[in-house]
């Protein structure tokens, strides 16, 4: 019997029960041509079936439902078309896969009438209204709670005590950072252990079952992991630091972030055998720590490096003793005289100088590489870029037109863009939907060091509220210090829009908002509610455990962290 040969050049569209799109599969098998007509859903549920690691389109429910516009379908469907093509072929290609029998009926005439139930990724682009899409997701994603995480930073005590907190807000509160040292144990900052105890106290005390784990390393305090995972004795010796660590202050587990084993980070030792070692020090973690205890690392957009200095291509022993990867989706570009996104969601454009840095590439890249969608938490950044610059668009992201053009305004550009609903519309209240004024007094910090160094802050602000924010060019800001230089103005419905002389862009190509002021030669890429929440939403639809921030004491109140919640369905 001849090989089956398939392609898909072509498409249709049905009515019921929704207006959505059918993809034509033409299929040989040696003796005859005949077509199958099969919706999106139907290929993902395929792949559920036969738990291969081709890779499908990415989903793009968030595009479907919220950009209604003919041109999107073009594209859409045109993507769609090639690489479900190139999904089937694959499989057809690999011995594993070629005579399982679900394929050879998802491929026959006789496979052709299955009914599923409808999914929003078949939609129509163009037919279905956000109001409807909007419900539909409340029907459809009823599932398993999500979690709200955020990082709590050792040196926000004074300005986010943990007796202050409202804890009604977090699911799992990581405290950052313990540091490992050349004994291959813990290293504290002075009076973090004590602010640790208040924390945990506090959360235990607010009856929100809020937990609290604590996290090892951080971009500047990783330079000895390689020596803590480099031998078994050293693994033993860093374990059981860890699990006296979590005895001794009645923690939730342990978080690990050492975001570059086999490469050099921060300038720290390393070798083509760290992530081999990181595998043996989770393996060795959860058996000490028992089942129930968290394991989480922060990772990036791309699996560690393997031996052969490649991101690993099967991830899965990490994922079983492991409780969460926490993917940092943020710093893809920092300030720059060009500036670009902080934080894509994705490549929406297909213009991206960076197009393995955003949400939708790292979730397609653990999942691919065996790390279940369930297990991952999508990072979102409370912070932004200052540079000095007067661009008016995002390099490295923004589809240019054939010649240069002032990009369209605010609102064409959140009509055409991934939108939810003003967030009153959603909250019927003010987003700090706590009864209380949802803008917290001035956090004077973010000074010139990255926000996840570690060390003393420099260059303490002191707001005017006067749009000047020429002292953090090159540097990292808060959010709620975008807030309170004047740069950004919350409006009554909760949401913000640019002051003293800024215009607020949207880039639609990595789904992300910026301000620039020309005369000041200001430019700020950051994250707000829009894109907070279209980042969450795309979380909470590809079934990932939830999403985290860094970091607590950045946002204006609880304004974010609530944006995040309702996004998560929570």
């Amino acid at each position: 019997m001849a090989p089956l040969t398939v392609n898909i050049t072509r498409h249709t569209t049905a009515s019921a029960p929704r207006p959505h799109v059918l993809y034509i599969v033409d299929v040989n098998d040696g003796q005859r041509s005949y077509q199958v007509a099969k919706r999106f859903s139907e290929f993902a549920a395929l792949q559920s079936q036969l738990g291969d690691s081709y890779g499908l389109p990415p989903k793009r429910l968030l595009v479907t439902t919220f950009i209604p516009s003919a041109w999107v379908d073009d594209d859409l469907i045109a993507e769609r078309k090639s690489g479900l093509s190139s999904y089937l072929r694959s499989l057809l290609a690999d011995d594993a896969f070629r005579s399982e029998p679900a394929l050879l009926h998802f491929l026959s005439a006789a496979g052709a009438g299955t009914i599923r139930a409808f999914d929003l990724e078949d939609a129509l682009p163009s037919t279905l209204s956000r109001k409807a899409a909007l419900t539909m997701l409340g029907e459809i994603d009823a599932k398993a709670t999500k979690v709200a995480a955020a990082y709590y930073p050792d040196w926000v005590g004074d300005s986010n005590p943990p007796e202050n907190l409202d804890f009604s807000k977090f699911d799992i509160l990581l405290f950052a950072f313990a540091t490992p040292n050349s004994s291959s144990t813990i290293s504290w900052d002075s009076g973090a252990t004590s602010l640790l105890q208040r924390l945990v106290t506090a959360a235990n005390n607010s009856g929100h079952g809020t937990q609290v784990v604590l996290s090892i390393g951080g971009w500047g305090g990783s330079y000895w992991f390689h020596n803590a995972m480099s031998s078994s004795s050293n693994r033993t010796t860093f374990v059981n630091a860890a699990v006296s660590a979590v005895n001794t202050y009645g923690l939730a587990g342990i978080d690990i972030d050492w975001e570059y084993p086999n490469e050099s980070g921060a300038g720290n030792p390393y070798s083509s055998s760290d992530a081999a070692h990181l595998l043996s020090f989770f393996q060795q973690l959860r058996s000490a720590l028992g089942s129930s205890k968290i394991i989480s690392a922060a990772v990036t957009q791309q699996p560690w490096l393997g031996s052969n200095g490649s991101p690993l291509t099967n991830v899965s022993a990490y994922a079983s003793v492991m409780t969460y990867a926490n993917i940092m989706n943020y710093d893809v570009n920092g300030a720059s005289s060009t500036p670009g996104p902080n934080a894509p969601l994705g490549n929406l454009c297909g213009t991206s100088s960076q197009p393995q840095a955003s949400a939708e590439a790292a979730f397609s890249a653990w999942t691919n590489a065996g790390f279940p969608a369930s297990k991952l938490m999508l990072g979102l950044p409370l912070y932004g870029y200052v540079s000095k610059s007067t661009a008016t668009y995002l390099t490295g992201s923004y589809k240019r037109p054939g010649k240069a053009v002032m990009a369209p305004s605010i609102e064409v550009q959140r009509a055409m863009a991934c939108r939810l609903p003003d967030i009153n519309e959603v909250v019927g209240k003010d987003v700090g939907d706590d009864g209380k004024d949802a803008t917290p007094e001035v956090v004077n910090y973010m000074g010139g060091e990255h926000a996840r160094y570690k060390g003393k802050r420099t260059g303490d602000v002191m707001a005017k509220a006067s749009g000047d924010l020429s002292a953090y060019y090159g540097q990292q800001v808060a959010f709620n210090q975008i807030v309170a230089l004047g740069a950004l103005q919350k409006q009554s419905n909760g949401t913000y829009v640019g002051a003293n002389g800024y215009t607020e862009g949207w880039d639609n190509c990595s789904d992300t908002p910026f301000l620039f002021d020309v005369s000041r030669q200001t430019v700020i890429t950051y994250d707000d509610t829009y894109s907070i929440a279209d980042k969450a939403t795309y979380a909470n639809q590809q079934g990932m455990a939830g999403c985290f921030t860094w970091s607590l004491d950045q946002d204006d109140g609880y304004t974010l962290q609530n944006v995040i919640r309702l996004s998560l369905g929570k």
